[in-house]
């Protein structure tokens, strides 16, 4: 199966990419791992980035495109895979249909997770991180460590990361909106979105995203 996972930011997208991936045995591509590991391997995509990375500047969408077909046509994805953080923008959508046509190979589905937007702003303003080990991640109000301000595992300070206050999470959403979202109805128009609330336990989640899925594919 081949996915293109959607969301706003705090929707658990990265959550879910893991274990769905997992669950149908397909690569998880991801846009934070396409850069790292080209970067770590010095190759020339990675060489590119880094080079607008250091210089404070955004990677051109022809970089990024140009990781994640190298990505796609890799062994492992030959059976499918899961796009998480890509395509971002109309322009990486259209990229990604070229992509596929040219290699004979289609989407199954772009998954929607949808979440009200004043869940996104609680979800995100309210996690706590370890300053001593950043996996170690707490929430005020669904994970709250025992003592206020101070991390279960190892005793260290609880901080909130500055693009994860309430302004920031508005400022991300609103990006969301303008760039990303308009892929949404891209893919409607092709038949492919499959749209499911995020809300509730990540497994229910995810029973619910591989049933919409199946469903989709079999229509």
């Amino acid at each position: 199966m081949r996915i293109v996972l959607v969301g706003p930011p705090g929707a658990g997208k990265g959550t879910q990419a893991h274990v769905l991936a997992k669950t149908l045995s397909i690569p998880h591509i991801s846009t934070g791992d396409l850069f790292r590991a080209n970067i770590s391997q010095g190759t020339p995509l990675g060489v590119e980035a880094k080079s607008y990375m250091d210089a404070g500047r955004l990677v051109p969408d022809e970089v990024t495109i140009g990781m994640a077909k190298d990505r796609m046509l890799q062994p492992d994805a030959a059976n499918g895979f899961l796009l998480d953080g890509f395509p971002r923008n109309l322009g990486q959508a259209e990229a990604l249909d070229a992509i596929l046509a040219e290699n004979g190979i289609a989407l199954d589905g772009v998954l929607d997770l949808e979440v009200p937007e004043d869940e996104v702003v609680k979800r995100i303003a309210g996690r706590r991180l370890c300053r001593n080990d950043g996996a170690h991640v707490f929430h005020v109000v669904y994970n709250p460590p025992k003592t206020e301000g101070v991390c279960d595992e190892c005793g260290g300070e609880l901080y909130q990361r500055s693009d994860d206050t309430e302004e920031a999470v508005r400022v991300r959403l609103e990006e969301y909106h303008s760039k990303t979202e308009p892929i949404i109805g891209y893919y409607q128009q092709q038949g492919l979105l499959v749209t499911i609330s995020a809300l509730g336990k990540v497994d229910e989640v995810t029973e619910r995203a591989v049933a919409a899925l199946e469903k989709n594919k079999n229509a």
